[in-house]
């Protein structure tokens, strides 16, 4: 008989705001890379992405504003401690995708090396918020209410709609970019499916 304890489900305040914190800072340190690239990715993030190319305005606010209206989703889905853990990683990455320029600069980054770098730092952001009971908000969320209501898979209701950004990507980037772009995105996709278990964590 094994001496070592299974793992427990639950965790402490301290648990959380330290995974959130975590969660949070590398979420925004991921789109640091990625905006100072010109590259862009999907789901809620990738369409402030774009909006943020065409109109010059920041990504932060443009992302927290977005998210908005996905809260009540989220509450009817996952329940009041959710959604107050997912409002504070959205409010806390839009604050420090703002305030992280003021404090890291890059000099060179190759695309294809920051994509995978963006899809490495970003996955173990989400796997982070999704151990701790958060998510990034957005079209996640949305997806698992359809997929109550309608029986429509959430998986391909996220991806539908990551085709659609990619598709309105290229009306802002090039196609190489856009192209470098979906290696960043697929190793997100990687991670959270080769490390995140649905059986132990609830994730959007």
């Amino acid at each position: 008989m094994s001496d070592i304890a299974p793992p427990s489900l639950s965790h402490s305040h301290l648990d959380d705001a330290q995974g959130l914190a975590y969660g949070s800072t590398m979420a925004a340190f991921g789109m640091m890379i990625l905006t100072h690239l010109g590259l862009v990715t999907g789901q809620t993030a990738g369409l402030a992405v774009l909006i943020s190319y065409a109109t010059g305005w920041g990504f932060g606010p443009v992302f927290f504003a977005i998210n908005l209206p996905f809260y009540w989703f989220g509450y009817r889905r996952m329940g009041l401690a959710f959604v107050v853990k997912t409002f504070i990683a959205v409010g806390a990455v839009s604050v420090l995708a703002t305030l992280l320029p003021r404090v890291i600069t890059f000099d060179h980054i190759n695309p294809v090396f920051g994509a995978l770098l963006f899809g490495l730092v970003s996955g173990s952001a989400l796997l982070a918020l999704f151990r701790h009971g958060a998510s990034l908000g957005g079209v996640g969320i949305m997806a698992l209410w359809l997929q109550d209501r309608t029986g429509l898979r959430a998986g391909i209701s996220q991806l539908g709609f990551d085709v659609i950004v990619f598709a309105l990507a290229l009306l802002v980037r090039d196609a190489p970019l856009v192209a470098i772009s979906a290696i960043g995105s697929l190793v997100v996709n990687l991670m959270i499916a080769m490390n995140h278990r649905r059986d132990r964590y609830i994730a959007t």
